[in-house]
C-alpha cells in the first residue's frame, strides 16, 4: 500500500470516530409518555389550580319539644303517705310537661303530669273507674289546656309554681269515693311573664301518689261546661282556699 492510498484511509477512520462520539449513546433513558384511556401516548400535562370554595353549611334543626319523665311505671305500684316534695326532679319535670302542654296547646306534653291511670283505678271506689279517667277526668282536662294556651299564648315564660303547703291534706279512705288516701293541696299558682306583665292562673286540685304531685282537676273541680283556666289573675294572685279533695 502506497502512502497516499494509507492517508485517505487514515482520515476516513478519523472521521468516523469523531462522528461516533458526538452520537447519543445507546442507553440514553427516553422521555416518560403516559398512557390514555384508549391506549395511546399522550404527553403529562400539568394540574391547574382551582380557586377555593366555600359551601354553605345549614345549621341542625333545634330539637323537638318533648315531655320529661315523672315517675314511669309509678301507678301500678302500691300508695303511700310519703309527703311530695316541690325540689324534686320529678316535680321540676311535672312542671315542665305541663308549661309545654299549655304553650304549646297540645294536652299530650303534661300526660306524665297528670294522675296515672293505673293508680286512679286503685284509687276509685267506682265501677269502671278507667272509663272515668278516660272520659272524664282527661278529657276535661284537654279542654282546660286549650283555654289556658288561649288566656297564655306560645310566647309567655313561665317564672315559677307557688304550691301552698299550708293548705296541703291528707284524704283517708272512704272520702269521696275513694278506696285508698292520699295528699291534696289545692290552688297552686303558676306565676309566668307575658312581656313585662307577671300574671298567673291557679292549678284546682293536685294529688299525690307514692310521694309525687300529680294534676287531677287542671282549670275546675266543678265543671260548668267547656275549658276553663283556674282564677287568672294580675300578680302571683293567691293561693287556695283550703279544703277539697
Amino acid at each position: 500500500m502506497r502512502w497516499r492510498d494509507l492517508g485517505v484511509v487514515g482520515f476516513a477512520a478519523l472521521v468516523g470516530l469523531l462522528a461516533g462520539c458526538s452520537a447519543s449513546p445507546a442507553h440514553t433513558q427516553a422521555r416518560p409518555v403516559r398512557s390514555t384511556a384508549s391506549g395511546t401516548s399522550a404527553t403529562p400535562t400539568q394540574a391547574v389550580a382551582t380557586p377555593s370554595e366555600t359551601v354553605p353549611v345549614k345549621p341542625p334543626a333545634p330539637p323537638s319539644p318533648s315531655a320529661l319523665p315523672v315517675a314511669p311505671g309509678a301507678g301500678r305500684l302500691k300508695q303511700t303517705q310519703a309527703f311530695p316534695s316541690t325540689k324534686s326532679v320529678a316535680f321540676r319535670n311535672a312542671i315542665h310537661d305541663l308549661w309545654l302542654a299549655v304553650t304549646t296547646g297540645k294536652s299530650r306534653f303534661a300526660l306524665p303530669a297528670f294522675f296515672p291511670e293505673a293508680a286512679y283505678e286503685q284509687l276509685k271506689a267506682i265501677a269502671y273507674p278507667a272509663g272515668d279517667w278516660q272520659n272524664r277526668l282527661w278529657y276535661d282536662f284537654t279542654l282546660d289546656v286549650m283555654a289556658a294556651h288561649d288566656l297564655v299564648g306560645r310566647n309567655a315564660k313561665l317564672v315559677r309554681v307557688i304550691v301552698p303547703n299550708e293548705y296541703a291534706a291528707w284524704v283517708s279512705p272512704g272520702a269521696c269515693y275513694n278506696s285508698i288516701g292520699y295528699w291534696h293541696v289545692p290552688g297552686a299558682r303558676v306565676v309566668y311573664q307575658e312581656g313585662s306583665q307577671l300574671r298567673s292562673f291557679g292549678i284546682a286540685s293536685l294529688i299525690s301518689w307514692r310521694g309525687d304531685w300529680y294534676v287531677v282537676h287542671f282549670g275546675a273541680v266543678i265543671r260548668s261546661g267547656g275549658g276553663e283556666v283556674d282564677s287568672p289573675a294580675m300578680g302571683e294572685g293567691y293561693p287556695g282556699p283550703p279544703g277539697g279533695c
